[in-house]
């Protein structure tokens, strides 16, 4: 047996839940922190989206990592005060580099980002910016494209510290992302309060926690999907009069 190339291999190790992209396709970016990185979409965001779309028309890309905040993605990110810490963007250039695989530097017939991040700059503190730092990240994004029509789904970050005793800025997250989701065009957030409870993926019982249970990752994939393909719907619906066009002739 022939053996396969370097790059096939590249590209089914990075992208392990990629159909192959083209033009007329629709592309799913899910990006984040440790919770988009339990999300195993294979089990509940891919087959919903490829439900509705067909698998040859979809195109899923995950890149994420725990523990890493919005300056890792945010090239330009600055905190209130200080100089440091610095901005990267380390994640999100992977995360692009994903995309022009996955697409074969095709230009989709619709884009969607599926972001599940924000514990660590409610760890950090840095609440206070992060919802310019969330605008600023998705100004990138339609800047890298070159298209301003893209979709963006925010999961806000759960009831995990609603006291803020552990993460000083838990709460001013969540505004943030609620705050960006409503007045961002294009943009809707979806609830995570209620995936933090049960048993975790090991079969350990937990309550409130920081990390979702093995049943609340698939929640969250179906609830990503659903937004993301009312998003899509909404936003590529006929124009006016055309349906009456269609009828007359």
């Amino acid at each position: 047996m022939k053996a396969p190339s370097i790059l096939a291999v590249l590209i089914l190790f990075v992208t392990p839940y990629v159909y192959a992209g083209e033009d007329g396709k629709h592309l799913f970016i899910l990006s984040g922190q440790s919770n988009m990185e339990g999300l195993q979409p294979g089990k509940s965001f891919t087959p919903a989206v490829v439900k509705e779309f067909g698998r040859d028309n979809v195109i899923v890309v995950l890149d994420a990592k725990g523990s890493r905040a919005i300056r890792c993605w945010y090239k330009d990110w600055k905190p209130k005060q200080g100089d440091t810490p610095k901005a990267t963007g380390y994640i999100y250039d992977r995360l692009m580099n994903k995309v022009r695989l996955a697409t074969n530097y095709q230009d989709p017939q619709t884009v969607t980002f599926v972001w599940m991040q924000g514990e660590d700059d409610a760890r950090e503190g840095h609440g206070d910016v992060y919802a310019d730092s969330l605008r600023g990240l998705f100004e990138q994004l339609r800047t890298d494209l070159g298209r301003d029509d893209i979709n963006f789904v925010i999961g806000r970050i759960s009831d995990y510290d609603m006291n803020n005793e552990e993460y000083p800025d838990w709460t001013l997250v969540r505004e943030a992302q609620v705050e960006v989701a409503e007045t961002e065009p294009r943009t809707a957030w979806v609830d995570t309060d209620d995936l933090n409870d049960g048993l975790s993926r090991r079969g350990k019982e937990i309550s409130n926690a920081l990390h979702y249970s093995a049943q609340g990752y698939i929640t969250l994939g179906r609830r990503f999907a659903q937004k993301s393909i009312e998003l899509i719907s909404l936003h590529t619906q006929p124009a006016a009069g055309d349906t009456d066009d269609l009828t007359d002739q």
